[in-house]
């Protein structure tokens, strides 16, 4: 059984590769927006407990999905990737995701955990540079699970963002964002030692390497809060607006 699984889900070269903003991404990037567009279309005509469930239930598919690409990723590649942990901002956030929609001593943080996730799986949607490193088919199973799990946690935060029934508190914004950077820091140095390039957050080196290679470690942990705490504050400013905005529909 597993020679047959490996062969349908090892990563797969040729002359068609997937390819940064390359037809295939480009592909992806249509068909789940347009299924985010028209979950939101459908989210606007809910009554608010459907609209309640509906929001509480796409936490569980990304977390499901992040569950099962464990079962799958030694079918797939002959081992279990231990970058899949979470520490990784896009699938703690996953995580997170999930715990707060079920744990009431969570609930406050739950737009906050939503607001980070939404920024760094949009980001990474955008530039899956996993996928490319790896240079695979772009219907392998590597790029395939990439491109569907981090556009379920775009689109499943986005939709909680917007229709949610609160706008996340400015300082828990900042302690989620200063909590993941601590909480990926921890994870560098646990795992160091099994992989000394360890990146989690990109606090060892920068995405690019633009940094020299000693000053990164002690830069990087302040400019990804910084960054990141910014993008936010602009964000929710978009937020307030079009909460505003259908609110003063329902008012007319």
């Amino acid at each position: 059984m597993y020679p047959i699984l490996h062969e349908l889900l090892r990563d797969r070269g040729g002359e068609v590769l997937f390819t940064c903003f390359g037809r295939w991404h480009l592909g992806y990037l249509v068909l789940i927006f347009s299924a985010i567009g028209l979950a939101a279309r459908r989210f606007s005509r809910m009554d608010s407990k459907k609209l309640q469930r509906r929001l509480d239930c796409w936490s569980g598919i990304a977390f499901g999905m992040y569950l099962l690409d464990f079962f799958l990723m030694p079918l797939a590649y002959g081992y279990i990737d231990v970058e899949k942990l979470p520490f990784h901002v896009c699938t703690a956030m996953c995580v997170m995701c999930f715990l707060s929609s079920r744990n009431p001593k969570l609930t406050r943080y739950r737009g906050a955990f939503a607001m980070l996730g939404f920024v760094s799986n949009f980001v990474y949607l955008i530039y899956p540079a996993g996928v490319m490193w790896h240079r695979v088919h772009p219907l392998s199973y590597r790029a395939v699970q990439t491109l569907l799990f981090h556009g379920v946690m775009t689109g499943g935060t986005l939709l909680f963002l917007l229709f949610g029934q609160t706008i996340p508190d400015t300082r828990d914004i900042l302690r989620v964002t200063a909590g993941m950077t601590l909480w990926a820091l921890a994870g560098n140095i646990l795992y160091g030692g099994f992989a000394p390039e360890m990146n989690w957050f990109f606090l060892v080196r920068d995405p690019f390497y633009l940094l020299p290679e000693t000053a990164a470690p002690f830069v990087m942990p302040f400019v990804n809060v910084g960054l990141f705490f910014a993008v936010q504050l602009a964000l929710r400013g978009l937020l307030r607006k079009f909460r505003a905005g259908k609110d003063s529909v329902k008012d007319a």
